[in-house]
């Protein structure tokens, strides 16, 4: 299988503007750097739009492609060796169980065929009315067994099947959230959501596999020859005279069914995709009309779902076909043969039935056998994709615990020779700068000159092919990303909020913060004067991506959290843009209040906004142009005076 290069891993960053989830809970990775496409700020997009949007356009028909190409023979037993030891092994003891229930289940089959031969010769034959009561009611104990062992087998396997799937489902997540912003970029999240939930769930049919089919299936069978065997050795070869001809259609149906499956699962995942993108940007869907043009694209998706699982049912369908027809020559040769032989009365009435019984009674056993063997290639389809999301690692690994921590706080950060390439794209070209200890520093320039790729850099968010970056003089690659992104707090332009309560998307699961903190950091983000209007104040909901509040609201609901995490440095990208005059007034000095005795680093395409900044960094094309405060600047007549001037020319 093939292995993805990615980024970093990490844990817990407080980075404010991005989602809940990922500023309270351990995690790889976060946002993909300024100028991935979905996930930049706007004016980081520019250098990026030539390159990506070929890209965009062919990924998911790359993905589609690789996923439908079978399992190869040599693996196919190494994908369910990895799935046994990574989440089966631990419950052998009740998969056995449950297989001993199932097989009890199955034992029943050959036990009703054999109490036949009694019930004709010894009851029927010589009219005795008591010996029919005593087989009668052993049969009817033999239901009743019957129905209760399938009652318990299917709880049991429900079990099985249910804890393996929601194992897996975490397992599966906790290991994508470790992955890197370029594998996000590359991977839509609605394949991703297909994997994480139909995957893993057509994935036990593993277990189908071996408790039904070994448990129940194969023992039923294997007590309905014996009983078969032990009536005519002659008769049962006779019966199975036709099953030469399955092996070869079984072959190619099984490769069949696994190629179907595949191109099945890797549709799924662009239908879910294309709901994503199409229920996320339902606004821009409407105001440009676009309605029917989404609709045709995602019902020719759905129509190659359709066209794949008729033709994958056909195919599941054709096997157990096939049995029947098998089945029916091995009956009209048992007839003719043990009929003839009843007749001459060289066999019994008791014995015929009894065997005919058993033989008929395998074809609901070999029936689901055979469909077990469709269900086998679901299940490897679903293996495969799986483990190629396990198999992808990040691209660079950081300490569990950190080699080295800032010598002070809040602290000095220093990039060194610092270079960083989107694919092909560079973005940053040996840039070095220092933004001192408590003071502020400002970061301006044209889109895509890389000021929010700094942003992600420091945050651990993207990882630098060059060069070295110092917080408080240690290199962050000593430190673990716990403790690096603990180091920070921020807010980006783009404010996007989970469909929870706003307490909940302000306190991010952290249970330190106390009422008097949340009320404080709710007055000086300006979030309490709205608060007032919602019919449940805090724990009114944000709606899906915030869509419940104005982008102002989201902005300080975002401001807000900065404020209540306790972090040296703050990271402000744009922190305003979304507010009027009036709320821009009381936020801005409440992020004063806020940089007091913290480093901060701010992006701004307003210079107005920097002006009191102790530094300005003027970025050009991924390398630092100019710098000095805003008078130097202006002094020196270079690129940051002509910007000035064009925003301030009236």
């Amino acid at each position: 299988m093939k292995t993805q290069p990615g980024l970093e891993p990490g844990a817990g960053l407080r980075y404010i503007g991005t989602t809940p989830k990922e500023m309270c809970e351990p995690m790889q990775s976060g946002p993909a750097p300024d100028h991935a496409p979905n996930h930049a700020p706007a004016q980081d997009r520019t250098a990026e739009s030539a390159v990506d949007q070929p890209r965009k356009r062919s990924r998911l028909f790359a993905m589609t492609e690789a996923s439908v190409q079978p399992v190869p023979a040599g693996q196919e037993g190494q994908l369910f060796r990895r799935f046994w030891r990574d989440f089966l092994r631990k419950r052998a003891g009740l998969m056995l169980l449950t297989m001993l229930v199932s097989a009890l289940e199955g034992s029943t089959l050959g036990l009703l065929s054999w109490m036949l031969e009694p019930l004709f010769d010894e009851v029927f034959a010589s009219r005795s009315g008591e010996a029919l009561i005593w087989v009668g009611l052993g049969i009817l104990a033999l239901f009743v067994f019957r129905a209760l062992t399938s009652i318990l087998g299917r709880w049991l396997m429900a079990i099985v099947n249910q804890n393996n799937a929601a194992e897996m489902q975490v397992a599966l997540l906790r290991h994508l959230l470790t992955l890197d912003g370029d594998f996000y970029q590359k991977n839509p999240p609605g394949s991703l959501i297909e994997r994480v939930q139909g995957d893993t769930i057509a994935a036990q049919a593993t277990t189908q596999l071996v408790i039904a089919g070994i448990g129940r299936d194969l023992v039923a069978l294997i007590g309905l020859f014996v009983v078969a065997l032990m009536i005519d050795l002659h008769w049962t070869l006779v019966a199975l005279v036709g099953t030469p001809l399955l092996l070869l259609p079984a072959l190619a149906l099984q490769r069949y069914i696994r190629r179907k499956t595949g191109q099945m699962r890797a549709e799924s995942s662009m239908r879910a995709t294309r709901l994503d993108e199409i229920f996320h940007g339902i606004q821009q869907v409407k105001l440009n009309r676009m309605e029917a043009y989404q609709s045709s694209r995602f019902g020719v998706i759905v129509d190659r779902i359709r066209r794949a699982e008729i033709k994958s049912v056909l195919g599941r369908a054709t096997m157990p076909a096939l049995v029947d027809v098998v089945t029916g020559i091995g009956f009209f040769a048992v007839l003719l043969l043990g009929g003839s032989e009843v007749v001459a009365g060289e066999r019994t009435t008791g014995e015929f039935m009894a065997f005919f019984t058993a033989m008929a009674l395998t074809f609901q056993p070999i029936r689901r056998l055979s469909e077990l063997a469709g269900q086998r290639q679901i299940a490897l389809a679903s293996l495969d994709r799986i483990y190629a999301l396990f198999d992808t690692r990040p691209r660079a690994q950081r300490p569990a615990v950190s080699t080295a921590r800032p010598d002070h706080l809040p602290p000095e950060i220093r990039f060194d020779n610092v270079s960083f390439a989107y694919d092909e794209t560079p973005v940053l070209q040996d840039l070095s700068f220092v933004a001192p200890a408590g003071k502020v520093t400002a970061l301006v320039g044209a889109s895509g000159a890389g000021k929010s790729t700094i942003f992600h850099l420091l945050t651990a968010l993207a990882v630098p092919q060059s060069g070295r970056i110092l917080i408080g003089g240690a290199e962050t690659d000593a430190m673990s990303l716990a403790d690096q992104r603990r180091l920070f707090a921020a807010v980006s332009q783009e404010a996007a909020l989970f469909d929870e309560s706003l307490r909940e998307n302000l306190i991010l699961g952290r249970d330190t913060i106390t009422p008097a903190q949340l009320e404080h950091a709710l007055e000086d983000a300006n979030v309490a004067e709205f608060l007032a209007r919602l019919p449940q104040g805090i724990d009114a909901s944000a709606g899906p991506r915030g869509s419940a509040l104005s982008g102002g609201q989201r902005q300080r609901v975002a401001i807000a959290r900065a404020l209540l995490a306790d972090a040296p440095v703050l990271l402000l990208d744009e922190a305003t843009s979304a507010l009027d005059a009036a709320s821009e007034q009381a936020v801005t000095a409440a992020l004063a209040r806020a940089q007091a005795g913290r480093t901060t680093l701010v992006i701004a395409h307003r210079l107005a906004t920097v002006r009191e900044a102790d530094n300005i960094l003027v970025m050009d094309q991924g390398r630092l142009a100019e710098e000095g405060t805003h008078e130097a600047l202006l002094a020196k007549g270079g690129i940051y005076a002509r910007l000035y001037a064009l925003q301030f020319r009236d």
